[in-house]
């Protein structure tokens, strides 16, 4: 376990939620979007509608608010130009996504400012994407929400002090949010590598090492909604 990932687990009971979500009212269902599933192998899914069909399936079955899943999940859905450029496929998913209605509110989880953000506006991107900064006990890491709502980025600038618990943004529409269903992509990251606005949400799998260590799991601020019904 690296440093931010211990750093994280210490302090995980004091992180606020970053969706509203109560582990004793509501409930979320683990959804599976790997290789595995054979529903979702077998090509992938280019085209939003289906994926947005199954999803939604998956969460009137189970009569969850949020489905929720992800985290160093290897997925065949990224079948699109923009996660291989020729090369070797980016396939390993280096976040956290949870699936939920248009307009759900999206909290800090603890206080920090806002490193940059920007409109990603390629088909399969993020989005709208935000990326905070954060300080725990002299060690700096990083948040990122992708496909949030484009309206959120109007209320930003570089440096701006964000307090734990305030809310940061929404879940942004298939427009707005790189053609996805609504959904909201979280990561943690220790070295932004010098990016703004922007930052690799899925990666080669020869590259897994590099990067899960530098974005550790972000279930350790997500650990509210651990409880699967």
């Amino acid at each position: 376990m690296n440093e931010i990932s211990s750093l994280l687990q210490k302090h995980r009971e004091e992180f606020h939620p970053v969706v509203d979500f109560s582990a004793t009212a509501d409930k979320i269902c683990r959804l599976n979007l790997s290789v595995d599933n054979p529903v979702l192998a077998q090509a992938g899914i280019k085209e939003s509608q289906p994926l947005s069909n199954y999803i939604q399936t998956q969460l009137l079955q189970s009569g969850a608010k949020y489905g929720i899943g992800g985290y160093a999940e290897n997925r065949a859905i990224y079948n699109m130009d923009h996660f291989s450029n020729g090369k070797e496929p980016r396939t390993l998913h280096l976040g956290i996504d949870i699936w939920g209605p248009v307009g759900s509110e999206v909290f800090a989880p603890v206080g920090g400012m806002v490193h940059s953000f920007a409109f990603n506006n390629n088909e399969g991107d993020y989005g709208a994407t935000i990326i905070l900064q954060h300080q725990l006990e002299t060690v700096v890491f990083h948040t990122l929400y992708g496909h949030v709502s484009l309206s959120d980025l109007a209320q930003l600038h570089e440096g701006q002090y964000i307090n734990r618990g305030e809310i940061i943004a929404h879940f942004g529409d298939f427009n707005e949010n790189g053609n996805w269903p609504p959904h909201l992509h979280f990561q943690v990251i220790g070295d932004m590598y010098l990016k703004k606005g922007d930052f690799p949400g899925v990666c080669a799998i020869s590259e897994q090492e590099k990067y899960l260590s530098n974005c550790p799991d972000p279930n350790f601020i997500l650990n509210k909604m651990e409880q699967i019904h």
